[in-house]
This record gives structure tokens, sequence and C-alpha cells, in this order.
């Protein structure tokens, strides 16, 4: 009898049609083909064989089979790996800014593979240094987390701040009130880049699971249109679960989700505090701003609502990222006042309302990268963090005094002023909701086009699948059958086929007028 070691041995020199599971006679009548013509001794003596002999045969073939299930295995998860390394690939397409050294990343590679690094804190100078020189793209969203975990560690949200600890599969179980809104939102999230453009692809998907878990879990916030670019710059680096808890983190330990109340207090704070540094810092810049009456609310509340995601390139919204996991808040406002800055003389020659905003919102977001580079390092080395609590509590201040101050106040110009301002904004909202319900309209036509032609391609990919199966199951079976009859009995099948098929042609030939 045959050792298993042995057949095992053998594979490499077998036929091509041994590699399917056969029968001992089929195999007998093998090898009696390729030895050649025999003697009638020799041919009655090979058909004699054992029961040992057959349970040889029979262990030869099922070791050949388990080789291919073996393969067919490896196959499919070479495939896969194929699949993820193109995805990351797709995701990780952009112009990174302040490339690491080979030292850099070598010091993050020992950070991140340090086993007590989600349980020991580590010196904050330190690795605020070494986010400040760069963090490698390829390992940012580990580094993200590394920096999030860290700042936990260091400082703990009170209980009642804490957000719901609510698993994420769980939360992709239920419905969220939110629903039409994120769905309308997923195709104006990144429409030119690779990963998200692909209607209802797996970028959009991934995003609005992600978007649908934060809205049950924040019910006061429960969606907000600035986020959807905050999550999804998040995908690009994590799985969709660890992309979760760091929008999590961002939104309750940095405090990030208050912006997106529904009363937007703290997005006016942001707006009157970013207001406040143009006037002390930028004297000109503000004076030019505010006599064609451009307050920072037109051009800066995207920057902030987003963290510059809607507008910029996404190497240098990363790079900002990156800072803002180790300095807070205080990074969107120095990186603000940086892009404006570098943009002053340019402002100063634009000469009306309209070529002003429109520079604001049009011009400055295309940054070459050499001028990323400098506002990245301009921001870096800017403190603001004392000025920006005192125009906060100065904002309170003038809110009081406001609310105090009887109906008929004395400065009369600086209320015509303001009420002509707030004339102005109301004649924009009006104008700009009757845009949002016209497209609004047509978006949900043109969804329920995509939707229906969606179903229908599914439907019939799903059937071509099964067809696709079905034949080659069909084909596989009649090989094997082909391969377990002998030789004669093949010739025989194929004139018994040929002859019922000539007999079929001569009937329908004779039943025809």
């Amino acid at each position: 009898m045959n050792k298993p070691s042995d057949s095992m041995q053998n594979v490499d020199h077998m036929d091509g049609r041994e590699l399917l599971p056969l029968s001992p006679r089929a195999l007998t009548q093998d090898q009696g083909d390729q030895t050649g013509p025999q003697s009638p001794e020799q041919s009655s003596a090979g058909q004699k064989r054992s029961p040992a002999d057959y349970r040889g045969l029979w262990k030869k073939a099922i070791h050949q089979q388990i080789l291919l299930i073996r393969m067919e295995k490896e196959n499919q998860r070479l495939e896969a790996s194929r699949d993820e390394l193109h995805i990351r690939k797709m995701k990780l397409d952009y112009q990174e800014v302040c490339s690491c050294s080979k030292e850099l990343q070598a010091l993050w590679d020992r950070k991140l593979s340090s086993p007590c690094r989600t349980k020991v804190q580590w010196n904050k100078e330190e690795i605020h240094s070494a986010v400040c020189q760069g963090v490698p793209k390829s390992r940012r969203g580990e580094v993200w987390l590394l920096l999030s975990q860290q700042h936990r560690l260091r400082q703990r949200l009170p209980h009642r701040q804490q957000p719901p600890e609510t698993p994420f599969q769980d939360l992709l179980k239920q419905l969220t009130a939110q629903q039409h809104a994120i769905l309308v939102d997923l195709g104006r999230t990144f429409p030119t880049h690779q990963y998200f453009s692909a209607q209802l692809g797996a970028g959009q998907l991934s995003l609005y699971n992600l978007l649908k878990a934060y809205s049950l879990l924040d019910t006061e916030v429960g969606y907000c249109q600035g986020i959807s670019f905050v999550a999804g710059l998040l995908l690009l680096h994590m799985s969709e679960e660890q992309s979760f808890d760091t929008l999590k983190f961002l939104m309750y330990d940095l405090g990030i989700r208050r912006q997106y109340r529904p009363d937007m207090i703290s997005l006016q704070i942001q707006m009157y505090q970013l207001s406040r540094l143009l006037h002390d810092y930028h004297r000109n810049l503000y004076s030019h701003l505010d006599e064609h009456e451009i307050c920072p609310s037109l051009y800066a509340a995207p920057w902030f609502l987003t963290l510059f995601a809607s507008q910029f390139p996404l190497g240098f919204v990363a790079r900002i990222f990156d800072l803002l996991f180790v300095q807070g808040t205080e990074v969107i406002f120095k990186v603000a006042l940086c892009l404006l800055s570098s943009h002053e003389g340019e402002i100063l020659e634009c000469d009306s309302f309209e070529s002003i905003v429109d520079y604001l919102k049009s011009t400055i977001p295309t940054l070459t990268h050499s001028q990323m580079e400098e506002i990245i390092t301009k921001a870096i080395e800017m403190d603001i963090s004392k000025q920006l609590q005192a125009y906060e509590v100065e904002y309170h201040v003038l809110q009081d005094e406001l609310s105090d101050a009887p109906p008929l106040s004395e400065d009369s110009d600086r209320l015509d002023k303001l009420e002509k301002a707030n004339t102005q904004l109301r004649k924009q909202n009006m104008d700009l909701l009757e845009k949002l319900q016209a497209a609004r309209l047509k978006i949900q036509t043109l969804e329920s086009s995509v939707e229906s032609f969606l179903s229908r391609e599914s439907k019939m990919k799903h059937l071509i699948r099964s067809l696709e199966q079905e034949k080659a199951s069909y084909q596989k079976t009649i090989e094997r059958m082909r391969n377990s009859l002998p030789s004669d009995t093949t010739a025989e099948v194929e004139m018994t086929q040929l002859k019922s098929s000539t007999n079929g042609k001569a009937k329908a030939a004779c039943n025809k007028p």
C-alpha cells in the first residue's frame, strides 16, 4: 500500500487530469493508456488489484483534492490581500505635506510597536515635537489613535460629559431620523476623490455607516453637514470602528461638537475670536474687510465646520489634523490667521465686496506645496491660547451688556449698520433657501432614478453570477465524468451524441414544409 507521504511527493509529477478526485478504475485505465500496448498476460495480471492497492489509489485521489482545496483558499486569500492593498493605495492618494525622514519614520515605528502605549503616559513634549516634525502617511491613522489614547490618559473627561458607550455595531442596527440628510450629502463629500466618488460604493457606504452611528450616539447634535468631511478624512486613514472611536474623541474630548449644536453659539464665538485676532495682529486687513462689511462668518465658517477639509488639499488638511490631536482646536485659528496673513497683499488689492469674497473662497484654497509647508510651520510656532481665552470672555461680557442695555441705544449709527447687515443677510438667506429647495427637488428625482438603475443593475449582476457559477459547475461535472470513463466508452458516447444530433437535424428538415 502506498504511504501518504509517498503520494504527496508525487504531486508535482502528476498529469493535469490527476488533479481531480478520480476512481481507482479510472486511474487503472489511465495508467494502462500511458504504458502503451501490453501482452495478454500483462493485461490480465494488471487488472488483478488487491484491496490494499485500491485503498492506496483512493488515498492518492483524496490527497490531490485536499491540495486543490488548499490552493483555492490560498488564491482567495491572495486576491483579498490584493484588493485590500488597492483600496489602501486609493485612500492615501494625496500629496503629503512635510514628508518624514527615515529617522522620524523609525521613531514612529518604535512608538507604535511599544506594548505599553495605551497604558503609560509618554512625555508630552516629546510627542509634540515628533508630530511637529511630521507623521508618515502610511501610518497616520495609527498615529492618530495613539495620540487620542495618550490624551485620554492625561486628561479624562468627567463621567457626565463622556459619550454613551453604545457599541458601533449595535448603532448600525438602528434607524436614524437623519438618514435623508446623510444620503444627500454622501455625493457632496470629497466628490473628486476616487474612494468616495463611486455612487454608493465602498467609500460612501462606510461614510454612511459612520455618520449614521454618530447621529444615533449624539442625539443633541445628530447630523450636521460639516461632520461628513471630518468623518471622511478619518475613513481615509482608518477602519470604520477606529474612525468612529476617533470621531468621538474629536467631538467630545476636544470639544468640537459644540460648534455643531443647533444654536451654534460656539461657532459665533469662534467667528468673534477670529475677527479680534485680525484686529490685533493685522489691522490693515481687518479694516479693509470691515470697510466692505465682510465678517468672518462669510468665508471662515466652512473652515471651522469642516476643519478645512471641504476646500483645501487633503495633504494640507491631514497635516492640520496631526496638529489638532496635540494642540486642540487652537490650531484651527492659527491656520486661519496664517492663511489670511499670507494673502494680505492680494486681499487689499481687491476693491469690492464680490471680488474679496471670491478671492477668499476660491483663490486661497489653491495653495502651492511650498505655501502649505510655510503655513504649517508658522502655525506650529504661533501661540495664541491666552488671546483666545480673553476674547471668549470679552464676547460673553458684550452679550451680557447687550441683553441689559435699554431698547434705544445711543449708538444709532452702529445699530443702523447692524440692521442693514442683518437685512442683507436675510435676503441672501432667502435666496439660498430657494436655491436649496430647488436643488433638493432635483436631487430627490435623481436619487429615485439612481436607486432604480442600481436595483436593476444589482439584479442583473446577481443573475449573471448565478448563471456563470452554474455553467462552471456543469463544465466541471462533465469533465469529471469524462475523465472517470474508460476511453472506449468515451468514444461510444461521442458517437451516440453525433448520431442523435444528425437524426435531430434530419427530423427538423423533414418537418419543414
